[in-house]
């Protein structure tokens, strides 16, 4: 992504002479206080600061408090190379946090606070986790294999899921306690998640829209979905307790004609109402653009737009849950790389006779869908953040003006990343 726009956990770390070797120091730039920012580091920038014996993996300390952190083999080598960590800032302040090791058998126990869930159904009723799975294509019919239907993905704030099937379609669950639930979805221990319970529900009447954050490409004002393609393939390339990435691939995209690839990793972290998506197409033709977009139906009110930090926003708040209560959804895109905003038809093609999935009067035609592209180059991956807050949750989340607060303050801290002194 060809962007000057820096996250606050993808810092680019130049690791400059310290006082002590073993200190690695932060600042936060802003006069805003920051909680739960993830920082990751890679293995070679942490081997400058420590010699790492074999067997021993670090761990980080504030002061005298243990730092929440983990340490991810990214690539599934064997070797573990990068370390992510939470820290918490008050506004404009610096830290030096120390860096030691441990031995890899007695490496801490931190409090989970992100998880993954792909369930596949078993013969017994039950449902299996894996690390990564082919999706069942429509052709010769539709099954639902998955549990929950979907993947699915979480953290202690707002858990989501996107259709593992050829509707490819993301969805959310708003969440009324900050424990993880997905494992325990469409059990007997859990009920119907449907009816809402102590621990939330499905908020989300999604149809044949773009969902919470669904892909597609928009090529000559057309809009073509992310989906039907000849792969889907999920893949785990990490889960802890302060970040839990996946990738979704797919091969044999069809859009108008032309045969494409696509890679979405999406990451989600501790505290954020939000998740990072970065999304890569190979074979994207000139002028296209990936569209990201917002379920509109049942709205009464009109979406909204606006810029925040570096960021274009686009969103929507209203009495839209299936609990009949407030729902607010958004994206952010770079301003860099932002494109084309725009509203499609709320015609019912499926009706029309448009029907993918039968069985789920579904249709891959987009419709009810607030949508904004961003730029796409083939091969690059174009990054944005997508947004959701449930009113019962939180008093905040009940007013457009709350929801937009909220969203500027995010948007501002990923645009002033922490700097390393």
């Amino acid at each position: 992504m060809k962007t000057k726009v820096l996250t606050f956990f993808a810092i680019s770390l130049l690791l400059f002479s310290c006082t002590k070797k073993d200190v690695i120091s932060f600042k936060n730039p802003l006069n805003t206080e920051r909680t739960d920012e993830v920082i990751v580091l890679k293995r070679e920038q942490i081997t400058q600061k420590i010699d790492l014996k074999e067997g021993f993996l670090p761990f980080f300390k504030d002061g005298d408090e243990l730092i929440a952190s983990q340490v991810d083999d990214t690539d599934h080598d064997g070797n573990w190379d990068e370390v992510a960590f939470l820290l918490d800032f008050a506004a404009g302040e610096t830290k030096s946090i120390k860096v030691d090791q441990i031995a890899a058998f007695d490496y801490y126990g931190f409090e989970k606070r992100t998880n993954l869930r792909l369930g596949i159904l078993q013969e017994d009723g039950t449902y299996k986790e894996v690390d990564e799975y082919l999706a069942p294509r429509c052709d010769d019919g539709f099954e639902i294999i998955a549990q929950a239907e979907s993947v699915s993905w979480e953290n202690d704030k707002i858990a989501f899921r996107n259709y593992f099937d050829c509707r490819n379609v993301k969805d959310l669950f708003g969440k009324l306690k900050p424990e993880l639930i997905l494992d325990k979805i469409q059990t007997p221990e859990m009920g119907s998640y449907h009816n809402l319970s102590d621990w939330g529900m499905d908020v989300l009447h999604c149809g044949s829209s773009l969902g919470s954050g669904g892909l597609a490409l928009l090529k000559n004002d057309s809009l073509f979905r992310l989906g039907s393609t000849k792969v889907y393939e999920y893949k785990k390339i990490v889960e802890g307790p302060v970040r839990s990435v996946f990738e979704l691939r797919y091969s044999g995209w069809d859009v108008d004609g032309e045969m494409m690839e696509a890679v979405e990793r999406i990451s989600i972290y501790p505290g954020k109402y939000w998740f990072e998506s970065d999304v890569t197409v190979t074979g994207c033709p000139e002028g296209a653009q990936v569209a990201t977009g917002i379920v509109t139906s049942m709205l009464k009110r009109e979406p909204f737009q606006f810029r925040a930090g570096d960021f274009q926003s686009i969103g929507t708040h209203d009495v839209q849950s299936l609990n009949n209560d407030e729902l607010g959804m958004a994206v952010i895109v770079p301003l860099s790389e932002a494109g084309k905003i725009g509203r499609t038809t709320d015609i019912n093609f499926f009706k029309l006779g448009f029907q993918t999935v039968v069985e789920k009067g579904f249709s891959n035609i987009i419709s009810e869908t607030f949508y904004i592209g961003q730029k796409c180059e083939s091969g690059v991956p174009a990054k944005h953040y997508f947004f959701s807050v449930w009113g019962l949750d939180n008093e905040q989340w009940k007013t457009e003006e709350g929801f937009k607060k909220y969203i500027s303050e995010e948007a501002e801290k990923l645009s002033a990343p922490l700097e390393v002194l």
